[in-house]
């Protein structure tokens, strides 16, 4: 049986790495497009899409709590 402090650490942990997946996504993002010239559609569309479901999920459970 899991307590409420396993539930929240694993909580902050799929945080964290839905975050810094975020993060490398764009920085390899910017890395191609300032770095090599390359404009990667993909990458943008992946990031903005984790940034705005992070921000929208926050706000929910913000509202909701």
């Amino acid at each position: 049986m899991m307590d409420e402090r396993a539930v929240l650490h694993r909580y902050k942990s799929t945080s964290h790495a839905g975050v810094s997946c975020a993060l490398m996504v764009m920085g390899w993002f910017a890395y191609q497009y300032y770095g090599q010239g390359v404009f990667r559609k993909d990458l943008l569309i992946i990031g903005a899409a984790t940034a705005v479901i992070k921000v929208a999920s926050l706000v929910w459970y913000r509202w909701r709590d």
